[in-house]
């Protein structure tokens, strides 16, 4: 997402810009049979993407891109509220943002790790707590 901000005398806006990429036809399978390069690699999980995005959306308010939080839910159409949680993944401990970002692909079935799960543990000041926190939940999602 590229985001520019255009001044003139009578107003600012914001202008937007997305690339996406093009998604197999086949719904959860490869491009074509014996495509190595996608073939099992599975989902990217959703937490992940989100940290990635709220990493982003900082970048773009520290910028002066965007003002802030209230800026990005227009854009994105979505509330104040749920701009601010998928911010708050901000407040996690460095290392627990490089595991959320590093999580294993999945591959079958459902994320193991929600960004629900982790409301309660970015909401905790003290970053060996969320250590403590993050340590039970990875055992509880990823089947430990």
């Amino acid at each position: 997402m590229n985001a520019r901000k255009h001044h003139s005398d009578s107003d600012t806006h914001l202008e937007v810009s997305f690339t996406f990429q093009p998604r197999s036809k086949q719904k959860g399978t490869a491009h074509r049979k014996g495509d190595d390069n996608t073939a099992g690699r599975g989902n990217v999980p959703r937490v992940a993407k989100l940290l990635a995005l709220a990493i982003r959306f900082d970048g773009l308010i520290r910028r002066g891109d965007v003002q802030d939080y209230a800026d990005l839910a227009r854009l994105g159409y979505v509330t104040r509220a749920r701009i601010t949680q998928i911010m708050n993944l901000l407040n996690l401990a460095p290392d627990i943002q490089e595991a959320i970002l590093f999580l294993p692909n999945t591959t079958k079935g459902r994320d193991p790790i929600l960004e629900r799960d982790l409301r309660s543990v970015s909401a905790v000041a003290y970053w060996n707590r969320q250590r403590k926190m993050w340590k039970h939940l990875i055992g509880k999602g990823m089947g430990g």
